[in-house]
């Protein structure tokens, strides 16, 4: 038998090392503050997001400060608020969390910035000419009056006006960097302000409405801007507030998955976030609704039904869904022949009855759709409609929401398969879809696999590409979890019984003795697995091991990842086991985990260069996950990589994804997480040589039917799971997971486009 007996596993395993925080703890570090003069620019990165000077500080001591710090000169003296840290090469650094910048108040000050090259024309002569003929009275001259310069010997009226223009064009960008930082935005968060709306505009937008924050800047979400209101006396219940207040709960609710929500759901949602009363969101609502933010369906659910609010984006991406499907049915076309069956073979012929109604739907409609679980031969039935494709002569698209699934679409068929994603082509210029209804893709027929993933935008912007007479084939689990973004897109395909749709259940993988797929099965009927012991000197693909302890199951996956895995099994630790989880919190939850993860997979030794942001540390080597969109660099939610090189040097990093290598800012690495453990959510689309899963009653929000047979049906190789009977079966008997609300089934049965 591979593993000890229970007992030993559950009882007798030594701890794993220290215990580290997982986030959650509310940490608090002291802040210090700090007021001096800049004596030196050591390093200064060209976008200002990190740099490197020696400050004289109020003491007369000079001190290291570290962090990103924009637009600061030798000379200009700054108010700074951070902490000390040593530094294993450099010693103590102060790094600098928020500051703002002051003009200096002594004449040697005075002299040393302007010589910094603050303005054109001026070195230390000039720096020094000016001082001397108006000494500390010399910054109120600058801002008040320049045409006095021309007492300055040498100083002639061209230089004056480029002097004039730069100072006040300077003190424009101090004075919005004053009042940002002033409202708490840090420096970085400052550069994204003034980048979205320009130096000029900065200041006086978010003092017209700080809620906009929220809508146009990257990072800033609601909680954020509505600190920011509070701190420019903006009263709770203020019509913009009230506004915001509305499309953040529905923003929120998308974030659960869902398109729209009932009315009354929506006030309630949004009367809590607020903390107002249900007639001021009701205000909210209606403004929200005039400025088209917000957007009310009346009619779709029913004339007796409350009526559905969306945000304006998630109500057009649903229309335009259910239109772009419909044409799709009213223009697709069959091959109108029989196929070529005598010509495909063997291996069409060992197909079941179920496998080749799939094979031929595909062809006879212009849509159709195959599901089925593990083991059923989805993969097979895919291979078939590919060789009869190109018996056909038919061009192909195989596509898959993310890398890990497009590549395993591409190794089973032989053809190239991409993500959806770079199917449909971001162009980084137009900020759009290359591939759309004015630029479809050039093919016959699309094959889409893992289509459980699929949300409404990315499904609207799928189908919008799709050239009328294409044939469309989706593939997926119905009975996986849900996508990640808003929508139940394989569910209401399906639901409205539009597409002809073939649901496989003969089960293959079975025959091979294999414990995951059966399992996986009785899991996805609600019979509790078999979960009997592995007899003695035989190894299977699935173990279960009973322990209710959160801190025993947690030390165990950390010794069965470092040790026993690899010696009984041979697997890698670093590229085949995958830790799954119901939660991100908790002793067994992915925070922890991946805490205790890295330092024993992938521990500082001295030779790996690391960094570390707020509290995220990341080192080379490190696993991590991409968790947002980032169309500019061509990677997506949920692509999974390795650190490949840090700099500390630039405060850049490289990862290495499946589609190639992408360089971020060390200060972008809240796009990243790592990934050791990662949840059963975020683990859709791909498959991993071993799983380990734990169980937990501790994770009984989450335990739900479908997600526990998601997670198992990760897993390729090797399962193992780790927890109580008691939480198994609660996740058994749930099978009744939150219902999300989209229309699109509607739409499609009522064609209400």
């Amino acid at each position: 038998m591979p593993f000890d007996d229970d007992n030993q596993l559950n009882d007798e395993l030594p701890l794993f090392g220290e215990r580290q925080n997982n986030g959650d703890d509310d940490v608090s570090v002291a802040l210090h503050h700090i007021r001096g003069a800049i004596k030196r620019v050591v390093y200064e990165r060209p976008d200002g997001q990190y740099s490197v000077f020696r400050l004289t500080d109020s003491h007369g001591n000079e001190q290291t400060i570290v962090g990103a710090m924009p637009g600061l000169m030798e000379g200009q003296e700054i108010e700074a608020e951070g902490r000390w840290e040593r530094h294993q090469e450099h010693g103590n650094q102060f790094h600098v969390t928020s500051y703002q910048a002051v003009l200096p108040s002594s004449e040697a000050g005075i002299r040393k910035y302007l010589a910094s090259g603050v303005l054109p024309g001026i070195g230390e002569v000039y720096a020094d000419r000016i001082v001397d003929q108006f000494g500390l009275d010399t910054l109120n001259i600058l801002d008040n009056y320049t045409e006095r310069l021309k007492e300055v010997p040498g100083i002639g009226a061209k230089r004056i006006a480029e002097i004039r223009d730069a100072w006040h064009s300077q003190s424009e960008e101090r004075g919005t960097r004053v009042f940002l930082q002033g409202l708490g935005l840090t420096p970085a968060f400052c550069n994204r302000v003034i980048r979205t709306y320009g130096i000029g505009s900065a200041a006086e937008i978010v003092r017209r409405n700080p809620y906009r924050l929220a809508e146009d800047v990257d990072g800033i979400g609601f909680l954020t801007a509505d600190r920011i209101a509070a701190k420019m006396d903006i009263k709770p219940d203020d019509p913009l507030r009230l506004c915001a207040g509305v499309v953040h709960a529905l923003e929120e609710a998308s974030q659960d998955g869902h398109v729209c929500l009932p009315k009354g759901r929506l006030i309630e949602a949004a009367a809590e976030i607020l903390n107002v009363s249900q007639d001021r969101v009701e205000q909210g609502l209606g403004i929200a609704l005039s400025e088209n933010k917000v957007i009310q369906e009346t009619k779709l659910f029913g004339e007796n039904a409350e009526p559905r609010l969306y945000p304006r984006w998630l109500y057009v991406a649903e229309v335009d869904l259910a239109q772009m499907v419909n044409v799709i049915l009213r223009n697709g076309r069959g091959i109108g022949q029989p196929l070529p069956v005598e010509r495909l073979g063997e291996g069409f012929a060992r197909l079941n009855r179920q496998q080749r109604q799939a094979v031929e739907w595909a062809f006879a409609y212009g849509f159709s759709i195959i599901t089925g679980g593990p083991g059923v031969g989805k993969t097979t039935v895919i291979g078939q409609i590919v060789a009869c494709a190109k018996l056909l002569g038919r061009r192909m698209a195989l596509a898959a929401p993310t890398g890990r699934a497009a590549k395993r679409l591409g190794e089973a068929t032989g053809q190239e398969a991409q993500t959806i994603h770079r199917l449909l082509k971001w162009d980084v210029q137009s900020r759009k879809f290359f591939h759309d209804m004015e630029n479809p893709l050039p093919c016959d027929l699309l094959i889409v696999d893992e289509v459980s993933m699929l949300d409404t935008p990315l499904a609207c912007n799928l189908f919008k590409a799709v050239r009328p007479g294409t044939s469309v084939v989706l593939v997926g689990d119905k009975d996986q979890l849900p996508s990640v973004g808003p929508g139940a897109v394989l569910h209401d395909l399906i639901a409205s019984r539009k597409i002809a749709v073939t649901e496989l259940t003969e089960i293959y993988r079975q025959a091979d003795g294999s414990r995951i797929v059966t399992n996986a099965h009785m899991v996805n009927e609600g019979r509790m697995p078999d979960l009997r012991p592995v007899p003695q000197g035989v190894k299977a693909d699935f173990y279960w091991v009973e322990q209710s302890d959160t801190i025993r199951a947690a030390d165990l996956i950390c010794k069965l990842i470092v040790e026993r895995i690899p010696k009984v099994f041979g697997f890698s630790p670093m590229n085949d086991v995958q830790v799954l989880s119901p939660m991100r919190k908790g002793d067994c939850g992915t925070l922890t985990l991946n805490s205790r993860l890295q330092a024993a997979l992938n521990p500082a030794d001295g030779s790996k260069e690391s960094f570390q942001v707020g509290g995220r540390m990341f080192r080379t080597g490190d696993r991590v996950m991409q968790t947002r969109n980032n169309y500019d660099k061509g990677v997506f939610n949920g692509e999974m990589g390795r650190v490949l090189f840090v700099d500390n040097s630039s405060k850049n990093f490289t990862v290495q994804f499946d589609s190639g290598v992408v360089e971020y800012s060390q200060l972008d690495c809240d796009q990243l997480m790592l990934a050791y453990a990662v949840t059963v959510h975020k683990s859709q689309g791909s498959e991993f040589p071993v799983v380990i899963m734990p169980v937990m009653t501790q994770h009984f929000i989450m335990l739900q039917r479908n997600l526990i047979y998601t997670g198992m049906t990760r897993a390729k190789k090797l399962l193992i799971m780790i927890g109580t009977r008691r939480a198994l079966g609660m996740a058994l008997r749930n099978d009744r997971p939150s219902q999300r609300e989209t229309g699109l089934t509607l739409r499609l049965m009522l064609n209400a486009f």
